[in-house]
């Protein structure tokens, strides 16, 4: 077992936001910059790495879809310089990414690791930041996408996944308490999504709200709450 301190005592998410592939852009570049001149920092990435890689050791392994391997084979032996027939392969692999990331996230809050960790040498530290974490997954198909809030800093990241058609917006949404729908943002389309929400709908982020995605006119619901239909959802847990 690899001799790692638990998430709980590694109070800087950003390490753990790195490892889990919600960063983009300039904020991804910045935390790639840390890891080179930070080696704490750099050892937290690997322990996070090294604590979703124990989890990742005993969840079940699915078989890839079939012809997987025969489109790798042809995008590859394409000749150079001429382009490959449009196709479905790439999506769908970066669809089967998200899903793994996502199953991840519920796995580490569902389930402990068989074997504990060890306990971590006592060392001074800031105040532990908890993070929220849900896996939103298709009502009925398309893509999982992955959830991480924290509290502390009032950010919510989300994975990237499938996009709407042309004319239209995917709207994420957060029921809470209240039992009333809160739009949190129109998801970016090719990339992650970063928000901070205020300070009201902050207080509908915590364990056990829900999660969901909508479809709707382009630029978001006109009314303020949901007009289309769900096509994801799930519930935010602590981990």
């Amino acid at each position: 077992m690899t001799d790692i301190r638990t998430p709980q005592d590694m109070p800087d998410v950003t390490a753990a936001e790195l490892a889990l592939g919600v960063l983009d852009g300039e904020e991804r570049a910045a935390a790639l910059r840390r890891v080179l001149a930070e080696p704490g920092f750099a050892h937290d990435v690997e322990a996070w790495r090294s604590y979703f890689g124990q989890l990742f050791a005993i969840w079940p392994e699915v078989a890839a879809p079939g012809g997987v391997f025969e489109r790798v084979e042809r995008s590859i032996d394409a000749p150079h310089g001429v382009a490959p027939p449009r196709s479905r392969f790439w999506p769908a692999l970066a669809g089967l990414t998200s899903i793994a990331a996502a199953g991840l996230l519920v796995f580490v809050v569902a389930r402990p690791p068989q074997a504990p960790l060890p306990a971590p040498a006592p060392v001074e530290t800031p105040a532990v930041r908890s993070l929220l974490v849900a896996s939103i997954a298709p009502t009925a198909k398309g893509t999982a996408i992955a959830a991480v809030y924290d509290p502390a800093r009032g950010l919510l990241r989300v994975t990237s996944g499938d996009t709407p058609a042309a004319g239209r917006s995917a709207e994420l949404w957060v029921i809470g308490a209240d039992k009333t729908p809160h739009s949190l943002a129109l998801l970016a389309s090719g990339g992650a999504t970063s928000v901070t929400p205020g300070v009201a709908v902050r207080r509908q982020l915590a364990a056990g709200a829900t999660l969901a995605v909508t479809i709707e006119p382009e630029g978001g619901s006109p009314t303020g709450a949901p007009t289309g239909p769900i096509v994801l959802k799930g519930d935010l847990s602590a981990v």
